[in-house]
């Protein structure tokens, strides 16, 4: 695995806005971003406490993410979720528009049932989409839009009340392009939607269920039915879909957390410590002790 050679000091990055700023959302440019950030801390590894949405607008450049390179160029649209780590790489000829804002500015404490029901579940975003030139403009012009008027003094509650439903506008509209690129027919729609399920099931329950069956079971399909949607939305079967997710959540704890090997493996529902380092031998070709040390 080609890694930048930091990967492995992780900082958490807590939602920190300038004491001057007081809301929950904050949108940069990432030379902006360059300019106020100390030097040796601009390119290493975060773990953040917020979402992050990654806009590039120019250039090209080489992002990480949960220790996965991507490689971006003009139009690509990054979408950061808490608790991921994300590292901007070394690449600095590259310009564009990066928002933070933290889970509650998405729902406020005091909705009701019916404004929940049209509550945005940012989640079912890609984490990677490529706009179209004219998709890029529209988004920029969104995001420019929420910069200037995250700048109006005086009106501080109606300010957070703008910019929220002008987020929501953002998202749902990329949302909205990114069902009409997918195959619209109703069967394709029934697998996507089940895949979805999947995802926010595995998230739940990746610590203590680890057969395709425990899921399969609580989403009332077949085992073969889930293997099928998760082949055709991820293109691995449900079995490695769910063998990736625990692998990811064992480097995390690896690179994030001094546990030993044996409070990981417990965590991680492994009968025995031998069983875990078996298990992460065969996936990545190294021990969990070698890769928490950087010996591949």
């Amino acid at each position: 695995m080609n890694k930048p050679k930091d990967t492995f000091y992780i900082e958490p990055l807590k939602y920190k806005p300038p004491k001057s700023y007081t809301y929950d959302l904050e949108i940069f440019s990432f030379s902006e971003l360059k300019e106020r950030t100390p030097e040796g801390k601009m390119y290493i590894p975060y773990r953040y406490e917020f979402y992050m949405l990654v806009c590039v607008t120019e250039g090209e450049c080489k992002q990480w993410i949960d220790f996965q390179p991507i490689t971006c160029k003009a139009g690509t649209l990054l979408v950061v979720s808490p608790n991921q780590v994300h590292n901007f790489g070394h690449d600095e000829n590259w310009e564009g528009w990066i928002i933070l804002f933290r889970s509650e500015f998405l729902i406020p404490d005091t909705s009701t049932i019916n404004e929940q029901k049209l509550a945005l579940d940012i989640e079912r975003l890609p984490k990677i989409s490529n706009l179209t030139a004219s998709e890029l403009s529209r988004v920029v012009e969104l995001i420019q839009r929420m910069a200037e008027d995250a700048t109006i003094e005086g009106m501080e509650e109606d300010v957070i009340m703008l910019l929220r439903y002008q987020l929501y506008t953002c998202m749902i509209w990329l949302n909205m392009l990114n069902k009409h690129k997918q195959d619209q027919n109703h069967t394709s729609s029934l697998i996507s939607q089940r895949f979805t399920n999947f995802q926010k099931l595995l998230e739940k329950h990746f610590f203590e269920w680890n057969h395709v069956n425990d899921y399969a079971s609580v989403l009332q399909c077949t085992e073969k039915t889930l293997s099928r949607a998760t082949m055709e939305s991820a293109g691995i079967s449900a079995k490695a879909y769910i063998t990736a997710r625990i692998l990811l959540e064992a480097k995390r704890l690896l690179v994030h957390t001094d546990q030993t090997i044996s409070e990981i493996s417990n965590k991680l529902n492994f009968k025995e410590a031998t069983h875990f380092s078996k298990f992460f031998k065969r996936e990545t070709g190294c021990t969990p002790s070698e890769f928490r040390q950087g010996e591949q």
